[in-house]
């Protein structure tokens, strides 16, 4: 079983610099490549002087997280893909243990390491942490992320288990799995295309595991920081169409209707900060979440499951019941 370790890059010659040694140190067993979308910079002439053995894959544009893997990853054979972001720092032995869960666990078809924070090493990163789940209403939470509070990692996470979701900050998964579900949502552009995948391939059978033997370091918020109103507008919009493609048929309108008024008091929110570019993000995520609805209904599978969460509201939780940890939650 061969396994290709691919970094998405878009004008990131610094990022690349400071994390690819990491990657290629403690990566001997991979085939590494850098897929590209279309960058300005000289971060591709980098790579090719410095690590001539990296693959190139050259996408036409800035396609984004989803049609920039989606496009690049038709040129890649390899057995097993460990999509990586540019600002992921590995350590040693990091693909081992992963390997071995894909060898021995055949339902297996994704896997997520532990995450925690380059800037903080102690804690986890908010982009994953130690595994991720949603609750009724599509809200995700993480084994050692739920909404802002961020867990210190003491170890009350490395047991291996099942997950809902993986991070696409670190994101293992079978060739033949992406290929056959037709890999991310090209209209997601990026967040939460990760999360749609998951489910995807919850509703096919397959189980997305987490392996904490195998840890990374994430910055988080290289490309698009946690404060910008482009993610909270990709974040709204995305969580409405990923509902809408992959809720169960008699649960589908009721949540998506509940959806919106949750979003318009998230809207209000916003508002009493005086935080307007991103209340009028949610408005423009709304209107092209409406723009899109028939084309998400299309793109619905035959069946879904109805056990894709493990709590009813982590918003009740978190916000009236002051339960701040994933431990607290269960």
């Amino acid at each position: 079983m061969k396994i290709a370790v691919v970094i998405l890059n878009w004008n990131g010659k610094s990022l690349l610099e400071k994390f690819l040694p990491s990657v290629v140190r403690y990566s001997p067993e991979a085939v590494i490549y850098v897929a590209d979308n279309a960058s300005a910079d000289t971060s591709v002439e980098f790579v090719k002087t410095a690590y001539p053995s990296i693959k190139i894959i050259r996408n036409k544009g800035n396609f984004g997280f989803a049609k920039g893997y989606n496009d690049a990853l038709q040129f890649v054979e390899e057995d097993i893909y460990a999509l990586v972001n540019s600002d992921i720092e590995v350590t040693e032995n990091w693909l081992q243990p992963v390997m071995a869960t894909f060898e021995t666990e055949n339902n297996t078809a994704a896997i997520q390491p532990k995450i925690l924070d380059y800037k903080n090493k102690t804690y986890f990163e908010y982009a994953g942490a130690a595994g991720g789940f949603i609750d009724q209403y599509g809200y995700p939470f993480c084994r050692g992320r739920v909404f802002d509070t961020v867990e210190k990692d003491e170890g009350q996470y490395n047991d291996p288990m099942k997950i809902f979701w993986a991070s696409g900050a670190c994101f293992f998964i079978r060739k033949d799995v992406y290929r056959t579900l037709g890999g991310f949502d090209d209209t997601f552009f990026a967040h939460q295309e990760e999360i749609d995948l998951c489910w995807r391939i919850f509703n096919k059978g397959y189980a997305i595991e987490y392996v904490p033997k195998s840890t990374v370091f994430h910055v988080g918020g290289a490309t698009l920081q946690q404060g910008s109103p482009r993610k909270t507008f990709l974040n709204f919009r995305n969580s409405l169409l990923m509902l809408t493609k992959n809720l169960p048929k008699k649960k589908l309108y009721i949540i998506l209707f509940l959806r919106l008024i949750l979003d318009g008091l998230a809207g209000i929110q916003f508002l009493s900060k005086g935080k307007f570019s991103h209340f009028f993000a949610i408005l423009k995520a709304h209107f092209s979440f409406y723009g899109r609805f028939n084309e998400a209904l299309r793109k619905r599978d035959v069946s879904q499951s109805g056990d894709y969460y493990k709590i009813e509201s982590v918003i009740k939780s978190y916000y009236l019941q002051g339960k701040r940890t994933y431990n607290d939650l269960f």
